[in-house]
């Protein structure tokens, strides 16, 4: 086999795979920078980007390790997308609220028209909170994708266009399309608007 800096990227998971640890630290060498990047452009912090990097290496491990890499594509745009989608899913996980609005461009939690007067009125605004969460979740991929990255992760249209390889216009439109869903959700389960 040639030098590791030289196979490929299936020669290089294959002799991981086989036990080769001098492989994958080929292989991360290789693509590490293009990896970081990727996360730092989305992110936008540097400790975070690290620890999702760390992140998105272990879990290349894990599915490398139980042989549940398939040689479909190639090895980077495999590893961009994990990349991709725990950058999406750490902003699922963060506390803030979305600001999502309405077509009359008000704010929906405005909208519920809930106060924080006390304990009662806070886990009621919660749970409400929570209940837009859950509606987020029962929206298309591509709608919701849009929506965590415009309203969690604070990205223009512009930066969301080139994360998920479409148009701006393909973007505003699965944002607006996944806004009139999220409406039609509430007024099915009752929540004024």
């Amino acid at each position: 086999m040639r030098a590791l800096d030289q196979a490929s990227d299936n020669e290089l998971i294959r002799s991981f795979q086989d036990g080769d640890t001098g492989a994958f630290e080929a292989l991360t060498l290789r693509y590490k920078d293009k990896v970081f990047s990727s996360i730092l452009f989305f992110v936008k912090d540097s400790y975070l980007a690290e620890d999702l990097f760390q992140d998105v290496f272990i879990k290349i491990i894990d599915t490398l390790q139980n042989k549940r890499y398939t040689e479909e594509g190639k090895f980077l745009p495999w590893a961009l997308r994990i990349a991709h989608n725990l950058c999406v899913d750490y902003f699922r996980k963060v506390k803030r609220t979305p600001a999502i609005k309405t077509s009359d461009n008000k704010d929906i939690f405005e909208i519920i028209q809930l106060t924080e007067e006390g304990p009662d009125a806070r886990i009621m605004q919660g749970e409400s909170h929570e209940r837009v969460r859950l509606m987020l979740d029962l929206l298309p991929e591509e709608q919701r994708e849009i929506i965590v990255l415009r309203h969690y992760a604070n990205l223009s249209f512009k930066e969301i266009a080139q994360i998920t390889n479409c148009s701006i216009n393909t973007a505003l439109g699965r944002m607006r399309y996944g806004l009139i869903n999220l409406r039609k959700m509430m007024v099915e389960k009752q929540i004024a608007l």
